[in-house]
């Protein structure tokens, strides 16, 4: 931990601005974050409520600090790099950010509309002439994500109405434990009640949420989870149709060409490797993720992903021949 060279009147508002980025963040990370003690954390703490700044604290291993509803946020401080940087990065990643009607362009405006009249310009000026191509990556409904983390942060069972990529609708009850996004898609990471097993949904295919009442119990994921690197290890796993493929070379040759959308890759004692999943979509695990590995390999397991191969190669070598008739 570093030495605190700052005032008391500092040391406050830096715990101040923390906890407004930061909500829920315990003592011992406001001391490493800003080199201090727990005790000056606490101290900063009592500073801020003497100042009628209400911070509220919860104990317990989930406990920590946060801003009491209500409390005034001061103005909105960006320069005009700050600004335009915003506008793009919500153009690229949500084209809908111009229309009128669109929960991101209308927050876009009213952050737009609270900047100063020079930087909001040039920033106004930018949204409504630059125009983003719209993306392949689904967008989740914001009313739906916004259920789901409030489940996650209430540690509340729900139930979902959810669409896999089979497109057979299904409802499932959860215990909710992370709201994940990678690679421009939200994941939910739960607990499936009915199945008792972990499992991953992609937010943009629940339909409806219902958070139901404490009596069917509470939350609790697992102990040190890490959300992303749970992530990373389930995508490919929990879809209906089970699928292995042997890979005939070695397993660092392999593994670049490897998603974990894709499964478990792991190698052989005979020098080879074999990945392991789960799919909803045989057609497109053949056509667009085999097909784009650069080695030699044989299908394994999966009835329906062997026939999607098999209709691959046939299609491919038709056209060799149609071509060299």
């Amino acid at each position: 931990m570093t030495t605190d060279e700052t005032g008391p009147t500092v040391r406050a508002l830096r715990v101040l601005d923390v906890l407004q980025r930061r909500p829920g963040v315990r003592a011992c990370e406001l001391a490493e974050r800003l080199g201090v003690s727990e005790r000056a954390v606490r101290r900063s703490v009592a500073a801020l409520r003497a100042a009628d700044v209400a911070v509220e604290s919860t104990s317990g291993p989930y406990g920590g600090y946060r801003l009491g509803r209500g409390l005034r946020l001061p103005p909105l401080r960006f320069t005009s790099t700050e600004a335009l940087a915003l506008v793009m990065a919500v153009l690229d990643g949500q084209h809908a950010a111009a229309a009128v009607g669109d929960p991101v362009a209308d927050a876009v405006g009213t952050i737009i509309r609270a900047l100063p009249v020079d930087v909001g310009r040039q920033a106004a000026l930018m949204r409504e002439h630059a125009r983003a191509a719209p993306g392949r990556r689904p967008r989740p409904d914001p009313v739906t994500t916004a259920a789901l983390v409030d489940a996650v942060a209430a540690r509340a069972v729900v139930r979902l109405a959810y669409t896999p990529r089979s497109g057979t609708p299904r409802t499932r009850t959860v215990e909710p434990w992370a709201v994940v996004v990678r690679g421009g898609l939200w994941y939910l990471l739960a607990r499936a009640v009915d199945l008792d097993a972990p499992r991953t949904y992609r937010v943009d295919r629940v339909g409806a949420v219902e958070t139901l009442p404490s009596s069917a119990g509470t939350v609790v994921p697992p102990p040190d989870l890490d959300a992303v690197a749970w992530l990373e290890e389930h995508l490919g796993s929990g879809r209906a149709l089970a699928t292995r493929v042997r890979f005939h070379a070695p397993y660092d040759e392999v593994a670049p060409w490897i998603r974990p959308v894709m499964g478990r890759l792991a190698p052989t004692p005979d020098g080879e490797c074999v990945l392991e999943g789960t799919t909803d979509n045989p057609a497109m695990v053949a056509n667009e993720w085999l097909a784009a590995v650069p080695r030699p390999m044989t299908v394994e397991g999966g009835p329906e992903l062997r026939l999607a191969v098999d209709d691959l190669a046939r299609r491919l070598a038709a056209s060799v021949a149609a071509s060299s008739a």
